[in-house]
């Protein structure tokens, strides 16, 4: 009769243990995928908690030039469709082309702010800021950038200010891989918990504290 009784503690041992072999691939897939960008987010966090203590002093460069003389003709066809249709458009190709070979500036399809006599283009980015604006009626082109740093521009990362779509989607995605990296060791302290007796209470700290400081503290 021993086989007999014990078949089910064995069935259930099976199961569980199936179960924490597959946590703890979980868990560590995500912890890999969660790594550089905990590490990231983490010192970012620390740097904007303290942002009033970091000093970041701005760099302002300017560059200046003069479009030839069939872009301006171009541009100020696209500034009587954009009179004519009062819709926004993006700067005519060959003008972009122009600005990226002689300015370096990338300006990419943004709609620009089209006036009587300018065009204007803002440039905002991570860790800085950036304006564009041509002249209609002399083809002047001012361009102006602004820098911050790299301890802004990590910080501009973590908020996810003018990054794009692209850096957009990966918070998206590293949001999601952190959940997991939560719920997965969250339970493999459940099944770890009956060997471990400071299991709950660490964890119950760990929920209560912030909460705590919440209510007390934050006004």
């Amino acid at each position: 009769m021993k086989p007999t009784s014990l078949a089910p503690d064995f069935a259930a041992n099976a199961k569980r243990a199936k179960w924490l072999k597959l946590l703890h691939q979980w868990h560590w897939i995500s912890s890999a995928l969660c790594l550089l960008g905990m590490l990231l987010f983490a010192i970012t966090g620390i740097t904007l908690n303290h942002a009033s203590q970091i000093e970041s002093k701005p760099v302002v460069s300017t560059r200046k030039a003069n479009l030839p003389p069939a872009l301006q003709a171009q541009l100020k066809q696209a500034a009587q469709q954009v009179n004519t249709a009062h819709t926004p458009l993006p700067l005519p190709l060959p003008v972009r082309a122009w600005l990226g070979d002689q300015l370096k500036v990338e300006t990419n399809a943004q709609a620009a702010e089209w006036s009587n006599d300018e065009v204007y283009l803002p440039l905002p980015r991570p860790g800085g800021d950036a304006w564009l604006r041509i002249g209609l009626a002399d083809g002047a082109v001012e361009y102006e950038l602004t820098t911050r740093g790299t301890i802004s521009w990590l910080n501009d990362l973590h908020k996810g200010r003018h990054t794009g779509v692209a850096w957009s989607w990966f918070i998206d995605i590293f949001a999601v891989a952190c959940l997991i990296f939560c719920l997965t060791g969250l339970l493999i302290l459940k099944f770890h918990a009956k060997n471990r007796a400071a299991t709950w209470p660490m964890v119950g700290l760990g929920v209560l504290l912030p909460v705590l400081l919440a209510i007390l503290f934050i006004h």
